[in-house]
């Protein structure tokens, strides 16, 4: 038998910048809800709240914070769907 490795697909890009809370989660939550479970979802936002409020969702929500990384205004989020 035949083992065969499938490539991992791109992550899915969320622009979140110059959204204010609560939108950022709220893009998040909705590219979540339709994404196959090991999806990466990275997410770009400028509002300061969303360095609490989206490790805080992704806690609550049993996803996985993978990475966040700042360039300039902007912070990227790297989220893994759980599942």
């Amino acid at each position: 038998m035949a083992l065969t490795t499938l490539a991992m697909s791109d992550p899915i890009l969320i622009d979140a910048r110059d959204l204010l809370c609560p939108l950022p989660v709220l893009r998040l939550r909705k590219a979540l809800a339709t994404a196959p479970p090991g999806t990466e979802i990275h997410l770009l936002a400028t509002d300061p709240a969303a360095h609490i409020d989206v490790p805080h969702f992704c806690a609550e929500q049993g996803h996985t914070l993978l990475a966040t990384s700042e360039n300039g205004p902007t912070t990227t989020y790297q989220v893994k769907k759980s599942g």
